[in-house]
């Protein structure tokens, strides 16, 4: 845009002082027309550099449209295999509740993995995992329930978590671990998709 003004007023300048010289004993011509003073007939059509000047400032002009247009938005990244959670987050707080599931759960993710990777992991069993979810849940949100907030979105959860980390409570190794990381860091990344 700033080129296309900038080449404009080049243009105007340009044609201004390339006008050609008044006869002797009239004024100069001015740049403004007097508001009084018919406008003169032409004897044989503009002239070619108006023409000119005419068809440069619509070039100009088409080109700083197409300039300044905005290109088509990129397509989302594909959802997690399995679990979409677009358009499933509804009501006032939808957005602030995906963006709090996705931290969330990717937070856990990080707890359970780092746990692991002790030479005396705290949490042994698949129902540690689930009640460090838990407990994270009510201490972040201070109680509150998404899943109450979001009922389609938690049964959609469930589903995905039992299906991907199962549904064991019992001792957890190095594989089952590893799982429940997985599991929890795609609910992340489907929660924070559904914000965009």
């Amino acid at each position: 845009m700033t080129t296309a003004l900038l080449l404009a007023g080049l243009a105007v300048a340009w044609l201004l002082w390339s006008r050609p010289a008044a006869p002797a004993g009239l004024p100069p011509l001015s740049p403004l027309p007097a508001p009084l003073a018919p406008p003169a007939a032409p004897s044989s059509g503009p002239h070619p550099l108006t023409l000119l000047a005419i068809l440069a400032a619509g070039a100009m002009v088409a080109f700083s449209i197409r300039e300044n247009g905005k290109p088509a938005p990129a397509p989302g990244p594909a959802p997690v295999v399995g679990l979409d959670l677009r358009g499933r987050f509804v009501g006032p707080d939808a957005a602030t509740d995906a963006a709090l599931t996705a931290a969330l759960l990717e937070e856990l993710a990080g707890q359970i993995e780092w746990d692991g990777q002790q030479t005396e992991p705290r949490m042994k069993t698949g129902a540690a995992f689930d009640d460090l979810r838990r407990a994270a849940r009510e201490l972040r949100c201070r109680g509150v329930s998404l899943g109450a907030r979001q009922p389609a979105v938690r049964d959609e959860i469930k589903r995905f978590l039992d299906a991907e980390a199962g549904t064991e409570g019992g001792p957890v190794d190095a594989a089952a671990r590893a799982k429940w990381v997985r599991a929890y860091r795609a609910v992340a990344q489907a929660a924070e998709e559904a914000t965009r």
